[in-house]
């Protein structure tokens, strides 16, 4: 069989590339020395890959081959391609615990990124619509406040939070600012709470959510509504949306009912 000039090294790439091992396939040396920058930190999450013509000029080969180190580190969760956007440095993905309730702002410095939030909305209502009331959890009548956060590790959008407090049941939530501590450390640190519930789902971002969160519209997006309760009264009641490329889910099961022993995200 008849070897191609892409499909083994062969002659020392140009503008600073890292030659491949002779007789390593040329795509996997690119792959290796894509993986050396990022690893190293040379290319932090983010950063944009060089465009395959470029890095076609760095390592002396042909596009096909470059293609297929970026498909390769693609499908290895490395780098992120966008449509019209081109090749990033994909983020780190948080690993957490998902039957109990997260405080985003431990999980973003357990990461040692820097972490900081925005209140972006923030407004009391009350609770008239029957179809609202059965929705939120909440009795009619019920005062809501209501509150919009984004959270950021190393400022870049992280989580997107829709929060609605019953002032029922929190009534100091009204006067507190929430300067200090995101609403969900504080009423942790705040408000015991006795049960809570998850729910997921898959949702494609809109034109707003997208520049909100810095992503190209369209992209899966991951939505986890949570309720918690003290002795049956509703606490709070939260959305948050999580780009799909920034976090993954991971269940440990066993066998037989119930056997589900953790569940990460």
């Amino acid at each position: 069989m008849r070897v191609g000039r892409d499909e083994v090294a062969g002659p020392a790439p140009r503008s600073g590339g890292k030659a491949a091992p002779q007789g390593l396939p040329i795509y996997l040396g690119i792959q290796r020395d894509i993986e050396r920058k990022i690893f190293g930190g040379e290319w932090k999450p983010g950063d944009r890959v060089p465009a395959e013509h470029e890095l076609v000029k760095t390592y002396g080969c042909s596009r096909m081959t470059v293609n297929k180190a970026i498909s390769s580190l693609a499908a290895a969760g490395l780098i992120v391609r966008k449509r019209r956007s081109g090749s990033f440095v994909a983020l780190p993905r948080m690993v957490e615990p998902l039957l109990t309730i997260q405080d985003i702002r431990a999980e973003v410095l357990s990461t040692d990124r820097a972490y900081h939030f925005d209140v972006l909305h923030r407004g009391i209502r009350t609770i008239v619509d029957r179809t609202d009331a059965d929705h939120v959890g909440v009795p009619l009548g019920t005062r809501m406040l209501c509150l919009d956060v984004m959270h950021y590790a190393d400022n870049l959008p992280f989580t997107l939070e829709a929060r609605q407090i019953s002032l029922s049941v929190v009534p100091e939530a009204a006067k507190e600012a929430f300067a200090d501590l995101p609403p969900g450390t504080w009423l942790l640190r705040n408000v015991p709470w006795t049960d809570g519930e998850h729910s997921l789902r898959a949702i494609s971002a809109d034109e707003v959510m997208a520049r909100q969160l810095r992503i190209a519209a369209g992209t899966a997006c991951i939505s986890i509504s949570r309720r918690t309760w003290r002795a049956g009264q509703l606490i709070t009641f939260v959305r948050f949306l999580h780009p799909g490329e920034r976090h993954r889910f991971v269940v440990r099961f066993g066998p037989g009912p119930g056997g589900i022993t953790d569940v990460r995200k």
